[in-house]
């Protein structure tokens, strides 16, 4: 049997070789395989916009509500920080087409702003000495901001049918962003979501400030939505010291919905959840009459009979 094996072994090898080969019909995807191409998915717009102020290119990414072409609808804009197509716009731009499937929120423009060096242009200026020494290139949210109100927004409301209301929204630094875009220039901005912000900076100094730095500015039909994980420490300190501030305010001056995610999400795991409750929260749709219960919903239910024609 051995010398069976044996000379049996070389043949073997000879066909498995030869079926492997590239032309052998085994080595070869099935035909029907071979005729289905793919193609790429599409969503939005991606634009490079020059820009003096940052003097660099900034890419810019644009999603519109299905139908935007057709019709003559104005829509708010959600201008949304860390927005490159390898940052959060993908996932927030999907929250926005959610809005158009469901009819429970929206719709509205997703306009993603690439940012580059985040600690550098998300911040504001810091004074603690220790800040200074650990973050030597920070402090450019001044810069930053006259970016989005000289170059982004021209650029982005001279093109699209924007509605009357324009928002913010960031998480971590861009969340610190938002927070002081609110209470150095709360007229840029109609809405302000911000989940997580590191308002840890500068030892809390901006915050400690806050109700000071609020109570003069008009920030009347305003809105801000704040969520914070389960992060702790400082950053807790720094969200419950803008609470405090902002609960000093006349009612009517700024409306604010906090939302506690402790309980349930980290620092990683909570802007997209969170981003969703603030979209609900800002720009509800009206309820959606579904009509009357259907049957297969009913315990015991039948279909219904079709009524037959008189004669």
């Amino acid at each position: 049997m051995s010398d069976v094996r044996s000379s049996m072994w070389p043949a073997m090898a000879s066909l498995a070789v030869a079926l492997m080969a590239p032309g052998s019909a085994a080595a070869q995807p099935a035909t029907a395989a071979t005729q289905v191409a793919g193609r790429p998915i599409q969503t939005g717009l991606s634009f490079e916009l020059e820009s003096a102020v940052m003097g660099d290119v900034r890419e810019l990414n644009i999603w519109v509500p299905p139908g935007y072409e057709t019709s003559e609808e104005r829509y708010t804009i959600l201008y949304l920080l860390d927005g490159a197509l390898d940052q959060d716009f993908h996932h927030i731009a999907g929250l926005a087409q959610l809005a158009s499937l469901s009819w429970t929120f929206g719709p509205l423009i997703v306009v993603g702003v690439q940012t580059r060096q985040r600690q550098a242009e998300l911040t504001p200026v810091a004074t603690d000495p220790r800040y200074l020494s650990a973050f030597p290139d920070s402090g450019g949210a001044d810069r930053f901001r006259r970016f989005l109100r000289e170059e982004v927004i021209p650029f982005v409301e001279g093109r699209y049918r924007v509605g009357a209301r324009r928002a913010l929204m960031g998480e971590s630094l861009a969340g610190l962003f938002v927070v002081d875009t609110l209470l150095s220039e709360p007229e840029l901005f109609h809405d302000y979501v911000a989940i997580s912000p590191s308002l840890w900076w500068d030892d809390r100094r901006p915050m400690r400030e806050a109700a000071s730095r609020a109570d003069p500015l008009d920030t009347t039909d305003r809105r801000l939505y704040l969520a914070v994980a389960n992060e702790g420490g400082t950053m807790q300190d720094g969200v419950d010291l803008l609470r405090s501030a902002l609960a000093r305010l006349p009612r009517d001056k700024l409306a604010l919905n906090y939302s506690d995610k402790s309980g349930g999400f980290t620092h990683s795991t909570v802007y997209h959840s969170a981003a969703e409750e603030a979209l609900r929260w800002l720009y509800p749709a009206p309820p959606y009459e579904a009509g009357p219960t259907p049957w297969f919903m009913i315990e015991g239910a039948s279909p219904p009979q079709a009524e037959s024609s008189s004669e």
